[in-house]
C-alpha cells in the first residue's frame, strides 16, 4: 500500500494553502470570533470557486469529483489556517448524508446547491456517545417538530440532515415553522445554533439503514476532521517553536532550554503519530476499505489528542504573552476543544475503537 498523496494532490494542498495564507488571517477568524461576521466570506467563496470544498462530490452533482484524498489535505490546510467557514457541516456531513442516503432527485437538486456555495447545509446524525439520550424530534412522514439542540453552522444553513430515531430527515430551513436559537460556545468562529421546528415541512432519505448511512458519515468525517486537527497542531508547533528561537532569558534562546526542547518533541511525536493515522483512515475512506470504522476511530482518537496537546503546551510554551488576547494561541485552544467534542469526545470513539480491536481478535 502507498499511504503517501501524489504530486498533483499536493499541488492541490499547495494552491490552498496559498489562498488560505492570504484570507484566513489572524484578522478575518477574529472577526468570526467576535461577531462582526457569521463566517470569513472570502475564504468560503474561494474554497468553493476553487471546487476544493467539493472535492469529493461526483462531477455529475456539481462537485469536482476529485476524490476523499484531496478533501482530506483541504481539511488539513483549513486546520491549519483556522478556517472560520461551515466546511465540516455542509461537505464532511450533510453533503455526505445525502450522497449515501437520498434519492436521486434529491441528490440532484440539493447537492449542487451545496457544491457550488448556493446554500450552506448542516447536520445532526448522532455521535459515538453510547449512552445519550434521543435528540427532541418527532417526525410525523411529512413535517418535523422539536429541537435539535446545537447544530454547527445552523445559523447561516439553508439546510439541515437531521438522525431522528431510525430515519434520517431532510429540512428545509427557508420552510414554515423554523426557528434559531444562538448557543454559546468555546469557539465562536464554529458557532452553535439550536433550531426549533413546530410542524415544519420534511422529507425522509430513503436509505434502508438510517443508523448504518450514520456511522458510515460519521467515520468518514472522523478522518476529515483528523485531518483539521493535525493540520492545526502541525501549525501551533511551528509558532511555538519560532517564538522559543526568538525569546530570550538569561541571555540565551529558551527554545535552547532542555526542557523547552523535551516539551516540543513531545508534542511532535504526538502530531506524528496522528499523522500516521490519519493517511490510514484517508487511504481506507477513500478505497471504501472494511478497516473504515478502526482507522477512522484510531485516526480520531490520536488527532484529538495530539491538538488539545499542542495547544496546550502551546500556550505554555509561549509564557506570559501566549495567556493574552492579542496572541493567537487561544484560537487554537479553542478549536481544539471544540472539533474534539464535534462528532463525539475522544472517550467515546476510544471506546469505539476498542471495540473495533475486540471484533477483529474475536
Amino acid at each position: 500500500m502507498n499511504f503517501d498523496f501524489s504530486d498533483d494532490q499536493r499541488l492541490l494542498q499547495d494552491a490552498v494553502r496559498t489562498m488560505l495564507a492570504d484570507t484566513s488571517t489572524s484578522q478575518a477568524v477574529r472577526e468570526v470570533l467576535e461577531g462582526r461576521a457569521s463566517h470569513s466570506e472570502a475564504v468560503w467563496r474561494n474554497l468553493i470557486e476553487m471546487g476544493a470544498a467539493a472535492a469529493a462530490i461526483p462531477e455529475q452533482y456539481g462537485g469536482a469529483g476529485l476524490g476523499y484524498l484531496e478533501l482530506c489535505l483541504v481539511a488539513e490546510e483549513a486546520g491549519r489556517h483556522l478556517v472560520a467557514v461551515p466546511l465540516s457541516s455542509s461537505f464532511y456531513l450533510a453533503a455526505e448524508a445525502i450522497l449515501r442516503a437520498g434519492s436521486e432527485a434529491q441528490k440532484q437538486h440539493w447537492l449542487p446547491k451545496i457544491a457550488g456555495g448556493e446554500l450552506v447545509a448542516t447536520a445532526a446524525l448522532g455521535s459515538r456517545e453510547r449512552y445519550r439520550a434521543p435528540a427532541p424530534l418527532a417526525f410525523e412522514g411529512a413535517t418535523l417538530t422539536g429541537t435539535s439542540p446545537a447544530l454547527v453552522d445552523g445559523g447561516i444553513a439553508g439546510l439541515a440532515v437531521l438522525r431522528v430515531a431510525d430515519e434520517l430527515v431532510l429540512v428545509d430551513l427557508a420552510g414554515a415553522g423554523v426557528s434559531r436559537t444562538p448557543v454559546p460556545t468555546l469557539d465562536p468562529t464554529r458557532p452553535l445554533t439550536a433550531l426549533h421546528f413546530d410542524h415544519t415541512p420534511a422529507e425522509r432519505l430513503p436509505a434502508a439503514e438510517a443508523a448504518t448511512v450514520a456511522a458510515r458519515v460519521l467515520d468518514g468525517a472522523a478522518v476529515l476532521l483528523a485531518f483539521e486537527q493535525v493540520g492545526g497542531a502541525a501549525r501551533i508547533l511551528e509558532a511555538t517553536r519560532d517564538y522559543s528561537l526568538e525569546r530570550k532569558a538569561f541571555g540565551r534562546q529558551i527554545g535552547s532550554f532542555q526542557a523547552l526542547k523535551h516539551k516540543m518533541a513531545e508534542i511532535y511525536t504526538a502530531i506524528e503519530l496522528a499523522r500516521v493515522h490519519a493517511y490510514y483512515g484517508a487511504w481506507a475512506l477513500s478505497s471504501d476499505a472494511p478497516e473504515l470504522p478502526k482507522a477512522a476511530a484510531a485516526a480520531r482518537v490520536s488527532a484529538t489528542r495530539a491538538y488539545v496537546v499542542a495547544a496546550e503546551e502551546g500556550i505554555e510554551l509561549h509564557g506570559g504573552i501566549g495567556f493574552t488576547w492579542e496572541m493567537d494561541c487561544h484560537l487554537h485552544y479553542r478549536r481544539a476543544r471544540h472539533l474534539g467534542q464535534l462528532i463525539g469526545s475522544e472517550h467515546a470513539w476510544r471506546a469505539r475503537l476498542a471495540d473495533e480491536l475486540i471484533k477483529e481478535a474475536a
